[in-house]
């Protein structure tokens, strides 16, 4: 998402890229509106061999990874799109497993913490990422292939030594799991809060990141646009990752929620703030630090207070699929409405300040929850 597919999709239509970019993950968005909650009751329902959950994550991360290779072998921006749309169709089927494993078996005491060792290597994916499409010579092909033996050799652990969680009751016909996944938000206001608030802080984080490498290009119109950030991508991942840890722990120590996933957002905030007023590259790397601090301590405590909003046992992975809708649809789709806003409305200022403007919305949704301290 930071170098591989905009450098992709530049190379093959320079004078429309931020378009293109935009409506590749716009596809791709879309697409996660219907499948994360599908793939989340159709995983609430499954009995195989080896679990409910360990299958889809195995299934979701073979989808995937063909997915990357395609996505690779594209040679205009619509098979891209094609490619691309595979790929997320796979990351959304082994999201549905993942994330309900967390609630299957984690303890809500500790679910700050779990949350933590499971999205703090998502920071440190960004950088590793980086460097190795780098080390690969940059190019579509290789980079993408890349990836996907990568996205292989780190599963198998999981999808060999993981153990499925004994179902809770009797298991809804999907008809009614669906039904019921899409009513939560109506009839448990602080799982309905709690869905907006993950909205729209996802929604400001992505608008705040995923043109970064235009803007370094074209913005601040650095000589080194790539390897400022490589430099951007380390500062923000150092802080994320110590945040995550940090956010978790002390969650889970004090027991409260609200507070940090709002503390976190309002970081955010602030780091757009920083880009508005003052864009530079000093500014750029004082915004990567709040940045991912904020990210980071937001992603562990986040997932945690999500957990236990939850309206039914019996449909986790579904409701979380809705949930998931408000973590995943906002990196897909950010990427058209900036470019809308890049080229329609202002620039990069006018962005950045959107970004900030919608996190601390996200902030003021979750301290509506009255369930979770």
């Amino acid at each position: 998402m930071q170098l591989l597919l905009p450098l992709q999709l530049e190379d093959l239509d320079p004078a429309h890229k931020v378009r293109d970019f935009g409506l590749v993950n716009g596809l791709a968005g879309l697409a996660a509106l219907v499948a994360l909650p599908v793939f989340g009751a159709l995983c609430d329902r499954t009995r195989s061999a080896i679990g409910r959950r360990r299958v889809w994550v195995a299934g979701g991360v073979a989808v995937y990874a063909v997915g990357l290779l395609l996505t690779g072998a594209a040679t205009d921006w619509r098979s891209v799109a094609a490619g691309w749309l595979v790929a997320q169709l796979g990351m959304y089927a082994a999201m549905a497993g993942l994330t309900a494993t967390i609630a299957d078996q984690v303890p809500a005491g500790q679910r700050g913490t779990v949350s933590a060792a499971v999205y703090g290597p998502q920071a440190l994916g960004i950088l590793l990422g980086l460097v190795l499409v780098t080390v690969l010579g940059g190019g579509a092909s290789t980079g993408y292939a890349g990836l996907a033996v990568l996205l292989v050799v780190v599963a198998l652990p999981w999808l060999l030594r993981s153990r499925d969680s004994a179902p809770v009751g009797r298991p809804q016909s999907f008809a009614a799991a669906l039904r019921a996944t899409w009513e939560a938000p109506t009839r448990h206001p602080d799982y309905a809060w709690a869905f907006g608030g993950r909205l729209l802080v996802n929604l400001g984080n992505a608008l705040g990141t995923t043109y970064l490498l235009y803007f370094l290009t074209d913005g601040l119109r650095l000589d080194d646009p790539e390897g400022s950030l490589l430099v951007l991508t380390l500062v923000y991942l150092v802080a994320t990752v110590s945040a995550t840890w940090g956010g978790g722990v002390l969650s889970d120590r004090t027991g409260r929620r609200r507070v940090f996933v709002a503390g976190a957002a309002v970081l955010q905030a602030l780091a757009c703030a920083v880009l508005v007023v003052a864009p530079s590259w000093p500014s750029a790397l004082v915004a990567g630090l709040l940045l991912g601090a904020g990210y980071g301590a937001y992603t562990s405590v986040d997932q945690a207070l999500v957990t236990q909003v939850l309206p039914d046992a019996r449909t986790v992975a579904g409701d979380l699929g809705v949930m998931n809708v408000a973590a995943v649809a906002p990196q897909a789709l950010a990427p058209l409405m900036a470019s809308l806003v890049i080229s329609q409305l202002g620039g990069y200022d006018v962005l950045f300040g959107l970004a900030g403007a919608v996190t601390v919305l996200g902030a003021l949704s979750v301290a509506r929850i009255r369930s979770v301290r």
